[in-house]
Parts: structure tokens; C-alpha cells; sequence
């Protein structure tokens, strides 16, 4: 028997959960959890929500109340939305426990008595009308790579690129919307540029083959700009406070404190199990020791993420935990890209997304339906969509035609011909055989997929077990041979039946909900798997229980409701650009004619276009200002071809200081109009101008 922790991402408390997040990291991490449980492995599944942070301040701030009521109603709201799912994690905790505040302060405090730490004294932005130091995310401004006026301090939403607040152009204060002064102060830094030469590159180097090509091609993305030291504290009053004399008005860092909630929560699970509660698979834990999931090398530490939080779970928290001393370091973390929703981008400013809580309010008793189509469409290897079309003909096609079909005919003429009990089989032809030796090879197929991740690939495996019953039932029909060959149609009969307790017992991963509801149309017990694999699961005799529909047909006014609500959102952010553009929310400061005379806007043309190496998104200009050419790198590439470019007329500020990026120095920033789903597009002349002419 192997031990097992599993982790799935600590969802953040300023909303509720949506599919994006499901299909991204919970689905997948529960399917594996309760693979490794059906196997009677030794197995902890460990989540809970994160806290702490700059969003939940603001969001709290928006809403008019403390971060502490915020977090406790979206809490709330996640946790209940999980285990009404069926997530089956043995504790969903929190950051904001003391336990959890004890575990991360004792964390830092011993890196900081190993002398881990770099101390430095700095300069940071400081809003002197709220007399606060700035966090990251308290600031915003305009990114120097692709010029997004929304940028924060510590990343460009739409660009990717990482950035400090000093990087961007025209900061200002969320809070005040003051420009911000520098003023001086001091935090501790985790020296990832020294642990990148003496252990960490290679740790990660040593994974290739092993970790999906998503998470080893970000790494080394990473690793090839360089690590450089990162803070591990922040001047705020809402988080862990640092542990230190002199440390007044400072907290962990969210990123530093949120991924220990991991170790805390195995903690606290531990210590609700010495009082008698027990996990929500209802099950009791193997080994009565914490540590033994944390720190025994027999342990096996996997990370269920998204994409975005590649960086964070490669290279931070192992970083962290090896420099503790105490700890495993993950074994493997399965990170998938991102689903989108009906074509566009899944948003939560915008509420274009479809939240757990309201698809359970919409759809009682369907929770399986969303398991099954977040898992055939997840987006394991790029991003992928969700419609309600294609969730409604999943359903009707698949769940219904083939999975549920298969069991209640199998069901119903058993209950018609043999009074609802397993009959005699005899004489198996080579049809039979055929059949039973793929029902048998059917749960090494799926544990090897499950073993490698690709969950859309073991639940097709599921998928062809119930199209094979189909097919044979189809093929041999046993009510035609009935009144003329009984002793053939029960043979037919109980090799459907075996079937359907192979299906019953192998969908528990994936559809638990419904494994459950045919366990108990079959009257049998939860089993584990080595208790089924190869054998027979129903002894001849064996009395049934009476035969209901697994799945039902979702209608077309169910889906267009759906889809109704998305518009009307759609709608609403439409008018929302329209009455508040979003040029006029970007939280600038005042500035006077002067300071825009400043400014030297030119009309250019493109000359030549070309696209930056080991880049995605910028494409290096050559300009034409009607007084020099000039070289102007820009993040415009996801928008334009650089050969369709060429001999285009652009406003540029030509005046702008230049700025190295990627190794380029940039003479000026192209103007470029941003619409209400962020596509960019050139800020031109109607007709030709001549090259240099000023726009005022």
C-alpha cells in the first residue's frame, strides 16, 4: 500500500467557485482521489479556501464590509457548493484559522532562524493620502510590454508578463487614486536565484518525461529569465502576522503563507480525527500522524492546479519546503490550461461565467451531468470551451442514449424475464467471450490512464465499457430468443449485468453520485477494485433491486435558459462599457494641459514586422516617424500577423524614455484602442498622413 497527499489549489475567497475552476483543478484532483481510494491506497485529500491577500482587502472595501465577514460568507458559499458537488476532500480548511496562522508564523520562523532569508531595505510606493505602504495589487498602470492601462504591480492580466510596481508607467493607488510616492522600507526576501544554482533547476530538470509538457515548458520558461529573489512579506493589516520583533503593520505574503494552508489543514484534519470526526468519504484515516503525509519519504505529495499557479507550486512552495528541511517535495503536480465559456475567456469581473452554486440551484440532482462534461472537454493539454449545447447533447447523447440506456434495459428485461435475479449463464460463444475478456480489460485501461492524468482519456475508456454492452445487447437481442432459447437469453442477460457492476464499480471515480444510485439498483456494497477486477461480481441468484433511470433528458428550455442569462450578461457589460468605458475607470489622476503637451505623438508607418523569439505576444516595428526610423517593440502579435502589418499608419510617442524588453531597446509605445473584451486595434489616421505629423 502506497500514501498519498493529494492538494487541490486553495480557491480564493472573493467569490464564489465557477466550471472554469471545476474542470481546471477539482474534478480532476477528486476523480484521482477516489481512484486511489477504490485501490485502498492510503490516500489524504486536502483543500481550503485562501484568505488572505490585496483582492480580498479591495473586494471587501467595494462591498463595505471587514475582509473577515467577506471571507466568511464566500467561505460558505465554496464549501458547501463542494460537498453538495461531491468533492470529496478529507478537510476543506482555511487561512484564516488559527491553526493555520500558528503553522505558517512557526514556517517562517524557521527559515528565519536557518538564516534563509535576505533582509533588504527598499523603497515601495506609499499613498500618502491613506497612509499605506502599497501592495502589488494596490497599484495599477500601464504595462511597458504591451501597454495595457490596467496592468497591476505585479502582473499584466492580458500580456502574462510578471512586473513590479516600479515597471509600470503611470502608477496610481487603488485606494486613492493618487499617484503614489517611493518611500523606504523593510522586508525578507527567499533567495530562489541562489537555490536556482545550488538545487532547484536541477530538481526540476530531473522531472522531465514525468511532468505534463504544460508545466515543465513554464518552468523552464522561468528558470532561462533568471530567478530573482522574492518577498515573502508585505506591509498590510489583513493576513499572518510576521513573527518578529519590529515587524508591526507586516504580514506573510499571500503566496508565501497560502500553499503551508496545506500542512495546516493535514493539521487540523488530524486533530478533528483525535476528536472523533471523520472525513467526508466517511471513512476513518490509516495512520494517526500528521507528519507521516508530510515529511516520510514513502509519501507521494501531489499538486492539482491551474496553469496560472505553475510558478508557485514548481518552483516557490518547493523552494520553501527544502529549505525548511523537514518536508517532501511534490512528486508530480498536474496543472491544466483553461476552459472558457461559450467562446470567450471566463470572467469574473464581468460575471461571464457559470458559478457552482447557481448551476446547483438550476440543475438539482445533476451533478453527475457536469462531472461527466467538465471531464470529456477538460483542458488538460490547452484550452478548451463550454457550451450548454454541447453540455445538453452530452447528456442526451451519452449519458442518457448510451450509459443509461445500456443499464435500464439490462435492468428491466432481467426484472421481465427473471423476475429481477441474476440468471444461469451456459455455453458462451466466442461473441461472449469477446465481450466478458474487454469488460475485464477494461479497469487496467482506465487505472493506466488515471496513473498518467489524462482523465478525459480513462472516462472515454468508461465510456466504451457501456458501448460495448450496448452493442452486444443490440446484437443479440435477447427478447427475441426468449420463449424459443431461455438458457441463451439468461446467458446474454448475465453477461450485461456483469457489465453494469463493472460499471457501477469503475464510474465511482467519475460519476459517484450515480455509482452509487446503480449500487443500489443492484444491491450490492462499495466495493474496491481488487475486489471486482476478474472476478464475478454477481453470483448467479443474486436478487436485483427495482430498475430506475440513471439519467434524464435535459430539454431545450433548460439550455436556453442558460444561455438567456449569459446574454442578458453580455448585454449588461456591454451597457456598462458604454455608460463607464473603461478608459474612464482607470483610477488616473488628474493631469493638466501642460503635462499633456508633454507628450510628442507622431503619425508613422510600419516598415517592417517581425516576431520577438521565445515570445507569444510582441512583434518588433520598425517605424517610420517622418523624421528618423525607429525600433519599437510591442505586445500586439496575438492581434496582428507582422506580414499583414506592414505599410500601416500608427500614432506613436515618440518622446516616450526607451526601455529594454527582451534584450530590444524600444524607442516609443505605439497607441493602440482597447475594446470591452480587451481586443486591441491601431490608433490611426482615417487617411494617409504624412509621416510625422503631430497629433494633438
Amino acid at each position: 500500500m502506497k500514501r498519498y497527499t493529494i492538494t487541490a489549489a486553495l480557491p480564493y475567497t472573493n467569490g464564489p467557485v465557477h466550471i472554469g475552476h471545476m474542470a481546471g483543478v477539482y474534478v480532476p484532483a477528486d476523480i484521482f482521489a477516489r481512484y486511489l481510494r477504490c485501490k485502498g491506497e492510503d490516500v489524504i485529500f486536502i483543500c481550503g479556501s485562501d484568505e488572505h491577500g490585496v483582492p480580498i482587502t479591495l473586494r471587501a472595501r467595494k462591498e463595505g464590509i471587514t475582509p473577515q465577514q467577506l471571507v466568511d460568507k464566500y467561505h460558505t458559499i465554496i464549501k458547501n457548493s463542494f460537498a453538495e458537488f461531491g468533492i470529496s476532500f478529507d478537510i476543506y480548511h482555511r487561512t484564516s484559522d488559527p491553526v493555520h496562522h500558528q503553522t505558517a508564523s512557526d514556517f517562517f520562523k524557521t527559515l528565519y532562524d536557518k538564516n534563509i532569508f535576505t533582509e533588504e531595505e527598499s523603497e515601495q510606493y506609499f499613498d500618502e493620502e491613506a497612509q499605506l505602504f502599497l501592495a502589488d495589487r494596490y497599484i495599477t498602470g500601464t504595462c511597458p510590454n504591451c501597454g495595457n492601462d490596467n496592468a497591476y504591480g505585479d502582473q499584466c492580466e492580458k500580456c502574462g508578463k510578471s512586473l513590479s510596481p516600479k515597471e509600470l508607467i503611470n502608477p496610481h493607488s487603488q485606494l486613492s487614486g493618487k499617484a503614489p510616492v517611493l518611500k523606504k522600507t523593510k522586508h525578507w526576501y527567499l533567495p530562489l536565484d541562489k537555490m536556482q544554482k545550488d538545487w532547484l533547476e536541477a530538481w526540476i530538470k530531473s522531472h522531465d518525461g514525468d511532468w505534463k509538457n504544460n508545466v515543465s515548458g513554464q518552468c523552464k520558461s522561468w528558470l532561462d529569465q533568471g530567478l530573482q529573489p522574492r518577498a515573502v512579506t508585505r506591509d498590510l493589516d489583513w493576513g499572518v502576522p510576521v513573527p518578529l520583533s519590529g515587524a508591526k503593520g507586516k504580514v506573510l505574503y499571500v503566496w508565501f503563507d497560502a500553499p503551508i494552508g496545506y500542512i495546516s489543514a493535514t493539521k487540523a484534519l488530524f486533530e478533528s480525527q483525535e476528536s472523533g470526526a471523520r472525513n467526508q468519504d466517511k471513512t476513518t484515516l490509516k495512520s494517526g500522524n500528521w507528519e507521516l503525509y508530510w515529511k516520510d519519504k514513502d509519501t507521494k505529495l501531489i499538486h492539482f492546479i491551474g496553469k496560472d499557479n505553475i510558478v508557485f507550486h514548481c518552483i516557490i512552495f518547493p523552494a520553501m519546503l527544502k529549505a525548511h528541511g523537514d518536508f517532501i517535495l511534490p512528486e508530480n503536480i498536474p496543472a491544466n490550461e483553461f476552459l472558457n465559456l461559450e467562446g470567450e475567456k471566463i470572467s469574473t469581473s464581468r460575471n461571464w461565467a457559470v458559478w457552482l452554486n447557481e448551476y446547483l440551484e438550476d440543475f438539482p440532482g445533476k451533478q453527475d451531468v457536469l462531472r461527466y462534461v467538465l471531464c470529456a472537454t477538460a483542458p488538460e493539454t490547452k484550452d478548451n470551451d463550454f457550451t450548454w449545447k454541447d453540455f445538453q447533447a452530452r447528456n442526451n447523447s451519452e449519458l442518457v442514449a448510451i450509459l443509461g440506456n445500456f443499464v435500464n434495459r439490462t435492468l428491466v428485461l432481467t426484472k421481465k424475464y427473471f423476475d429481477g435475479k441474476v440468471p444461469q449463464y451456459a455455453d458462451l460463444t466466442d461473441d461472449d467471450k469477446a465481450c466478458i475478456k474487454a469488460m475485464k480489460e477494461t479497469p487496467a485501461l482506465i487505472s493506466n490512464s488515471l496513473e498518467k492524468y489524462r482523465f478525459r482519456e480513462a472516462l472515454s475508456e468508461l465510456m466504451n465499457l457501456a458501448r460495448l454492452g450496448n452493442k452486444y445487447l443490440a446484437d443479440n437481442e435477447p427478447w427475441k430468443k426468449f420463449e424459443s432459447d431461455p438458457k441463451r437469453t439468461g446467458t446474454i442477460l448475465y453477461i450485461s449485468l456483469e457489465i453494469t457492476a463493472y460499471l457501477a464499480v469503475l464510474m465511482e471515480p467519475f460519476l459517484p453520485h450515480t455509482s452509487e444510485k446503480l449500487m443500489n439498483m443492484l444491491l450490492i456494497e462499495k466495493k474496491k477494485w481488487d475486489e471486482v477486477l476478474g472476478k464475478q461480481v454477481l453470483s448467479v441468484g443474486h436478487q436485483l433491486g427495482e430498475a430506475s433511470l440513471l439519467f434524464e433528458k435535459i430539454e431545450d428550455d433548460a439550455i436556453e435558459k442558460q444561455v438567456e442569462k449569459l446574454r442578458k450578461t453580455k448585454e449588461s457589460a456591454v451597457q456598462s462599457a458604454i455608460t463607464n468605458p473603461p478608459s474612464a475607470i482607470a483610477f488616473k489622476s488628474p493631469t493638466t494641459f501642460d503635462d499633456f503637451n508633454k507628450m510628442d505623438i507622431r503619425i508613422g508607418t510600419i516598415l517592417t514586422a517581425e516576431r520577438v523569439p521565445k515570445t507569444e505576444k510582441l512583434l518588433k516595428l520598425t517605424i517610420d516617424t517622418g523624421i528618423d526610423q525607429r525600433t519599437v517593440v510591442s505586445g500586439i502579435a496575438q492581434y496582428y500577423d507582422p506580414e499583414k502589418i506592414i505599410g500601416q499608419q500608427v500614432s506613436i510617442l515618440v518622446n516616450l524614455e526607451p526601455r529594454k524588453i527582451k534584450g530590444i531597446e524600444s524607442m516609443g509605445m505605439i497607441l493602440m484602442a482597447e475594446n470591452s473584451n480587451g481586443e486591441l486595434s491601431f490608433v490611426a489616421p482615417v487617411k494617409n498622413t504624412d509621416n510625422g505629423s503631430a497629433v494633438k
